[in-house]
């Protein structure tokens, strides 16, 4: 057997995405196996068949060798023209149909409908996507609007998400791409995105510090306070 031909064979078993090292962990298990099992075999008496050279030329099977097997496959199904290639993303490698064949594709979902993001909504995953993670108040000095609408679209379609709380005052939440973000711009990290590395370093817009408080609104919040809070004692003590 071919490393190709066995690479292959798993990527079209299974369900998830493989990484390289995955594959290449998979492929010398096999051997491992077929080894341990002769070695089983001879202290039972046996005589067990020597393992062929195919099977023991895998044992250095490493992600270099899985990546190339994948690259000679991609070429075999070019010059075949077959329907599909193998496309590496953040998670592992992984069969996809070829776009020309989406229109075909896509009467298997006659629900479904191709959806397109507005021009805001775009905008808005561009500043996010580019400088992840970030603030909506950094975002909101980018845009100029208020983004919680675009912001609340994005999360809906599982293209952002919340992915921690900056360290500055009130903790505000901060902003990332998913992993569909990536299956649905077909790249494997940022820095596959157009002009990543010039984009990244542009100083962006400072976002306006919240003033702090009034005195009234202050007080206001401390007498809206649960039983047990400051502002209840003290109105016991008036009482």
């Amino acid at each position: 057997m071919q490393l190709s031909a066995i690479v292959e064979a798993l990527l079209i078993a299974s369900q998830n995405p493989l990484p390289s090292e995955e594959i290449a962990r998979l492929v010398r298990a096999r051997v491992a196996e077929a080894e341990d099992i002769r070695i089983r075999e001879t202290e039972e008496g046996k005589a067990p068949e020597v393992l062929p050279e195919w099977l023991t030329g895998l044992t250095a099977t490493s992600a270099e060798k899985i990546a190339a097997a994948i690259g000679e496959l991609n070429d075999a199904y070019t010059e075949s023209g077959r329907a599909f290639t193998i496309i590496e993303r953040p998670k592992g490698w992984k069969l996809y149909t070829r776009l020309e064949y989406g229109e075909f594709v896509r009467q298997l979902f006659p629900g479904r409908k191709p959806e397109r993001m507005s021009g805001p909504a775009m905008e808005t995953l561009a500043i996010i996507a580019y400088r992840q993670p970030i603030t909506k108040a950094a975002i909101e000095a980018v845009r100029g609007v208020a983004c919680d609408g675009m912001i609340q679209k994005l999360l809906d379609r599982d293209l952002i998400r919340i992915g921690g709380r900056a360290e500055l005052p009130g903790r505000p939440l901060l902003y990332e791409t998913t992993d569909l973000f990536f299956e649905h711009f077909g790249i494997r990290s940022i820095d596959d995105l157009p002009n990543a590395s010039e984009l990244r370093k542009v100083k962006l817009p400072e976002p306006e510090t919240a003033p702090p408080p009034a005195p009234a609104e202050s007080e206001q919040q401390l007498a809206l306070g649960p039983v047990g809070s400051p502002a209840a004692a003290a109105a016991s003590h008036d009482d």
